[in-house]
């Protein structure tokens, strides 16, 4: 038997998998520093803190864009922006989990990750027949993509006990 043959034992590669994982510990990375920021900002004057953020982005600020944005962020409290960001956490560490679990290949993990991506599918239809739009028709087809792959492949990916 070569070196490059895999025993029963031994994991497969897996491209697509290796793929889902970057996808999970990116997003979980993304809303964890969103948490954090959340946080960090729950106490300050966040009209004032865009405004800042603006102009370190050279954007004008005066835009009526984000004169109505400014405004509606003028009406977060800081509880509600401590509660966002509790929910945030929350969600980053399940993604975050998601990707450690799908890197050590336990089977629980793959049927975490097939179940949130499966929970999103219904809720980007509807999304999608109500206004269209290319990100979350992307998204749809990555949750597809997703679900399909582990679901297809969970015992060739997994251990099972």
């Amino acid at each position: 038997m070569s070196s490059s043959a895999t025993t029963s034992g031994s994991k497969q590669r897996a491209p697509t998998l290796y793929a889902i994982i970057a996808i999970k510990l990116l997003k979980g990375s993304l809303f964890l520093a969103l948490a954090v920021a959340a946080y960090t900002l729950s106490d300050n004057d966040l009209p004032a803190e865009f405004k800042k953020l603006l102009q370190w982005l050279h954007w004008n600020p005066e835009r009526k864009f984000f004169m109505e944005l400014a405004g509606k962020i003028g009406k977060l409290t800081e509880v509600n922006l401590l509660w966002a960001a509790g929910g945030t956490l929350l969600y980053s560490l399940f993604s975050l989990v998601e990707g450690v679990g799908l890197i050590f290949r336990i089977s629980w993990a793959g049927w975490l990750a097939i179940g949130e991506s499966a929970f999103f599918i219904p809720i980007e239809v509807y999304d999608l027949i109500h206004r269209f739009s290319f990100k979350v028709f992307a998204i749809l087809a990555i949750n597809i993509v997703i679900v399909w792959y582990l679901l297809k492949n969970r015992h060739r990916l997994f251990r099972h006990h």
